[in-house]
């Protein structure tokens, strides 16, 4: 199997790039978010705790966001792999996501994350604002805030992730098929290498 960590600020492009690794891979995708509305909409006991918690303002505490994650991944333990976009968020959930898998004789092969400059983003962020709908596409002061979250909560996961020489950083900026190229050859890369330990 191979599992990857797609990582990016926002802006950076992550969906574009998750779709053409899902499509070359064979990977499933996995988001949390998506994650948490399959399960409060189907009302899940998972689902219904979570909702306490997103229903007061406040993130869903880790043991739920690993619980629904490994049942994803029991769904699919014959898939190719997963692609985790966006999670994990904290070294805690990093953890967490590396026991899960060694419980089924899986690892992390990768973690890719996007690099692209501040100002690029804002730029991009401000011209999705235009169509997205979203309001916080649209307010500069909060598309920094957002930004700031991001490097914040994700420099220590990368540091996890580097650790076990497991991240790579891509350069964000440029045409979408040589990004793609960059990361496929990272992912390509790591598989090799593993095969070899």
């Amino acid at each position: 199997m191979i599992n990857i960590v797609l990582f990016g600020p926002p802006g950076a492009g992550k969906g574009t790039q998750s779709e053409l690794l899902i499509e070359k891979y064979g990977l499933l995708h996995l988001s949390t978010g998506e994650l948490f509305r399959r399960h409060i909409s189907s009302g899940t006991d998972l689902g219904l705790e979570a909702k306490k918690y997103i229903d007061n303002g406040k993130l869903a505490p880790d043991h739920l966001v690993i619980e629904m994650v490994e049942q994803k991944i029991d769904e699919n333990l014959y898939s190719k792999g997963f692609i985790f976009d966006g999670f994990p968020r904290t070294v805690a959930q990093a953890k967490a996501l590396d026991k899960a898998l060694e419980k089924r004789n899986q690892s992390v092969t990768l973690m890719v994350a996007l690099d692209v400059q501040e100002e690029e983003l804002v730029k991009r962020i401000l011209e999705r604002g235009k169509t997205s709908g979203r309001s916080d596409d649209a307010d500069v002061e909060r598309i920094y805030t957002r930004l700031k979250v991001y490097q914040k909560e994700t420099l220590p996961v990368m540091d996890y992730y580097a650790k076990q020489n497991k991240y790579v950083s891509i350069e964000g900026e440029g045409a979408i098929e040589e990004i793609f190229q960059s990361i496929s050859e990272a992912v390509d890369e790591a598989v090799r290498t593993r095969v070899h330990h």
